[in-house]
């Protein structure tokens, strides 16, 4: 499996998942909501974690840069 994140992608998807975490958990706990944020958070969490999006794969979309060849 072929990386398709960049390492700014997956910063940003890291601290979206962390506010998606703290909403689900302690702001709507035990709610339909809550649950959807903590899937959601989870989601972001693991994809940032890999650095494979299958979404981004689907749509051909790339945000890491490859090496530059010298």
């Amino acid at each position: 499996m072929k990386t398709n994140v960049g390492s700014l992608d997956r910063l940003i998807r890291l601290l979206v998942s962390s506010g998606l975490f703290y909403l689900g958990l302690f702001l709507y706990g035990g709610s339909p909501l809550g649950i959807g944020f903590v899937i959601a958070g989870s989601v972001l969490l693991v994809t940032a974690t890999v650095g494979f999006c299958g979404l981004y794969k689907v749509l051909g979309i790339h945000t890491n840069q490859p090496n530059a060849q010298v």
